[in-house]
């Protein structure tokens, strides 16, 4: 496995997997690209294929049983039951039973690249993205999958990595060399913005508030945005120089972002500062994830880890 680029979400464009059956007890601590919700169950998906889920809040994982041994990128469930995976072959996996099983609704090895992330509305209408311009959009929960990706102002092809919704359902993508793409009428048609940076963004979060969104990237940049993205602020955080590669929205309202070399980055005032934690371990972190007891889980490379609201290790599980 190669190492780490600016940002873990980046190795799913450079890393070769070998093929390797799933345990079913005690599963590997395998590179986890991606940790999210699905109701009360958390689930994680990575290397091989590998798909997670916990029931008392990260304390113990179990493997799910999935379809692929493909690296998998991203996840996202607009319910509890509903969800679905992306990956390399351009690979989409759906869930219909909270993340037990999952079974494999679309692939095209010919694309040679991943899909990078996905959103959906609901349990029928959806997108994902990934490397070299790829969008695919359905609107029957997967049956059948459209290419979209001469939609959009892209002409350059530019790798889109991340897909969100902020509160209003006002949709937004980014992606490389500052990419930042906008639509108000749930993805019909897209709007290329002004980008604050010229590097790559990796990630696009929305806060609690209004309008109110971040985006963030390559060596640690972030910008956050109060008018659903026509103007931006960048936001500084001492000695964060590390590229970030994934975020969350906590059910308190503080953001939690995390990148490369530990670094998880935590705001208590809606992102217009952070302060910074950096793990011991220095270990790139892809994705983070709050739990009902208000601790987080880390995905990264060293797997999945529970740990405090701050980002520090807990003595006890």
């Amino acid at each position: 496995m190669t190492g780490f680029l600016d940002s873990v979400r980046q190795t799913a464009l450079l890393l070769l997997m070998t093929a390797a059956p799933l345990a079913s007890a005690a599963p590997a601590p395998l590179l986890q690209l991606d940790v999210t919700h699905a109701g009360s169950r958390l689930i994680s998906a990575g290397e091989r294929g590998q798909v997670l889920y916990s029931d008392d809040q990260g304390r113990h994982w179990q493997a799910a049983e999935v379809q692929t041994w493909q690296m998998l990128t991203a996840l996202y469930f607009p319910d509890p039951q509903h969800g679905w995976a992306v990956g390399h072959d351009a690979q989409i996996l759906a869930t219909h039973d909270g993340g037990l099983h999952w079974g494999l609704q679309f692939q095209d090895p010919q694309r040679q690249a991943p899909l990078l992330d996905v959103w959906f509305k609901d349990s029928r209408r959806g997108f994902a993205v990934g490397a070299y311009g790829a969008m695919l959009g359905t609107t029957d929960g997967g049956a059948h999958w459209q290419d979209l990706g001469d939609t959009l102002d892209n002409e350059d092809q530019l790798h889109l990595n991340a897909i969100t919704a902020t509160g209003d359902g006002t949709l937004f993508i980014v992606g490389e060399a500052g990419l930042l793409l906008r639509s108000t009428d749930s993805g019909a048609h897209w709007q290329r913005l002004a980008s604050p940076y010229e590097g790559s963004l990796f990630g696009v979060l929305a806060t609690a508030e209004p309008r109110t969104l971040l985006v963030y990237g390559l060596r640690g940049h972030l910008y956050r945005s109060t008018d659903a993205g026509d103007s931006w602020q960048a936001i500084e955080v001492a000695d964060a120089h590390a590229g970030l590669a994934g975020g969350s929205l906590q059910s308190d309202g503080s953001l939690v972002l995390v990148g490369n070399a530990g670094n998880v980055l935590r705001s208590v005032d809606g992102g217009r500062s952070f302060s910074l934690l950096q793990r011991p371990d220095r270990q790139a972190l892809s994705a983070v994830t709050g739990t009902a007891d208000g601790h987080l889980v880390l995905a990264g490379q060293g797997g999945l880890q529970r740990v405090a609201a701050t980002g520090a290790s807990l003595e006890q599980p």
